[in-house]
């Protein structure tokens, strides 16, 4: 028993040891505690980093249908090379999925469908496009992805190639780009493919537990009677150390039931139930896999107090 102690303290001393090699990243550790301050103000749509600058997005700059050839070359190109970017981050430990539950419940799924995921790292668009390759859905659908309209008209090198090029669908301050983006959103479901779509709104750098959603993901389900299917991960400390000195995670894909619409209720209170449901599903996945019940750091005034 006090050999099986001693190795733990030996192994805690190893890991703090990788720690110290690398220094903390200041910008990192300030993102952690603006998250800590938007939590306990329950602004939980905000990101915690700042975006690139909006350039607007009009709709003579967007083919979101990809009818053009030039559309259809540069998404061909765009995902074979995205394909080995993924496949490299795995082979470098960079993205580290550990385990996948229910990958069944994306199979199953015959039409098509809005796909909801916690939104926590750049990567984790990356994991689900990898479960989804898994499930073999890939044969006979594709998985769109919706993104902010900066990330698609100012966001520089690789990543903005991708975001661009990488079966995207970008929101846009223009309404007159918003039209085209809903019916290109119609028209995909309706099709019979997968669009992912964040519900939080914001991206908080590895924080754990599920956000407060926002109605357009369910509205859009509702509309087009297509289920959600609520996709939450979860994660913990892996033994290698990024380069800005915290843990690499690893990720638990947690892919709950398939969420419906009810035929006898209406639009709207279809989008109340479904947001509801999902987000109970990602709640009872975060206690369960961490042993602890939800609870935030908000502070309830005039403010949020219908947050949560």
């Amino acid at each position: 028993m006090k050999a099986k102690k001693l190795l733990t303290i030996s192994r805690k001393s190893k890991q703090e040891e990788k720690e110290e090699e690398i220094e903390k990243s200041q910008y990192r550790l300030e993102v952690l505690k603006k998250i800590e301050q938007l939590e306990k103000e329950g602004k939980f749509d905000v990101d915690a980093e700042d975006d690139p600058p909006t350039i607007v997005l009009t709709p003579e700059n967007i083919d979101y249908l990809r009818k053009k050839m030039t559309s259809k070359l540069k998404r061909v190109f765009a995902n074979e090379v995205g394909e080995r970017f993924l496949d490299n981050l795995l082979k470098n430990n960079k993205l580290i999925i550990k385990e996948i539950n229910g990958i069944e419940n994306l199979s199953k799924v015959s039409t098509g469908a809005i796909v909801t995921c916690n939104h926590f790292n750049p990567f984790d668009c990356f994991t689900i496009e990898k479960v989804f390759r898994m499930s073999g859905k890939i044969e006979e659908k594709r998985l769109y992805k919706v993104i902010r309209e900066g990330n698609y008209t100012n966001f520089p090198g690789l990543y903005g190639f991708f975001f661009r090029n990488c079966d995207t669908l970008p929101l846009s301050s223009n309404k007159r780009t918003m039209v085209e983006f809903m019916k290109a959103v119609d028209t995909l479901l309706q099709k019979g493919d997968f669009i992912l779509i964040y519900p939080e709104q914001s991206m908080w750098w590895n924080y754990r537990k599920p956000k407060p959603l926002k109605h357009g993901a369910f509205k859009m389900a509702a509309r087009n009677n297509v289920p959600v299917i609520p996709i939450f991960i979860t994660m913990q400390d892996s033994d290698k150390i990024d380069g800005e000195g915290f843990p690499i995670q690893e990720y638990t894909v947690n892919i709950a039931e398939p969420i419906y619409k009810d035929e006898n209720l209406s639009q709207r209170e279809n989008t109340e139930i479904m947001l509801n449901k999902n987000f109970e599903a990602w709640k009872k996945i975060y206690e369960d896999f961490y042993g602890i019940p939800l609870e935030y750091t908000t502070e309830v005034n005039e403010e949020n107090v219908n947050v949560l």
